[in-house]
């Protein structure tokens, strides 16, 4: 029974140990998380030198960034209506502003001059070379003439004129006399004569 008593009394006491030495643990992680932190104060200045407004009497929202002083150049980029990017030069004629575009390479870019008003005097800078055209894809011709179908021409159908016609012609044809005939006409009158004869003696009988 003593020693019973002996290893609970031995077990409680570790117990309370670990749960010392956790809370002290917890308590200095606290204080470590409690430390005061100083804010570093960031140094904002303002842009020296001549600024690019995107003018805002304009219709366009925004404007294109190009990579050099022409439309055939590529886009790089935007800007809004109404703001402002240091300006670092023009083209000899004034057409287009070099400016300041960070996040390119060389962090240069050119927009149109009629479309950003400029406060202050910029040099004249050298445009880029000209960019060289883009190929267009071309087709292979043989490959393409597999796909090409041929269409026979439609046969236009011909017209045949029709054989003349030909109206058939009908002839009365005599009838046949024979040798011991007699002409209708003369046995027409002899009847007549012998019903004329026949009505005098049965007149005459009366």
């Amino acid at each position: 029974m003593k020693l019973i008593k002996l290893l609970i009394l031995l077990i409680a006491g570790l117990g309370i140990a670990f749960q010392v030495f956790f809370l002290a643990s917890d308590a200095d992680a606290g204080k470590l998380e409690q430390i005061p932190t100083v804010a570093i104060p960031t140094v904002t200045g303002t842009p020296l030198g001549p600024m690019a407004t995107v003018r805002r009497d304009t219709d366009q929202e925004q404007i294109n960034v190009r990579a050099g002083p022409s439309g055939r150049y590529d886009i790089i980029g935007i800007l809004i209506s109404g703001q402002q990017v240091p300006a670092l030069g023009r083209t000899p004629g004034g057409d287009w502003v070099q400016i300041y575009y960070p996040g390119v390479p060389g962090s240069i870019g050119w927009v149109y001059s009629p479309l950003v008003s400029v406060d202050g005097n910029i040099p004249i800078v050298e445009p880029p070379p000209t960019p060289t055209p883009r190929t267009t894809a071309t087709i292979d011709p043989t490959l393409a003439a597999q796909f090409i179908v041929e269409v026979p021409p439609t046969r236009l159908p011909t017209f045949t004129s029709p054989p003349p016609l030909v109206i058939p012609t009908f002839v009365a044809e005599a009838p046949p006399r024979g040798a011991g005939s007699v002409p209708m006409g003369f046995v027409i009158i002899g009847l007549a004569v012998i019903g004329f004869f026949g009505t005098i003696i049965s007149l005459l009988r009366r």
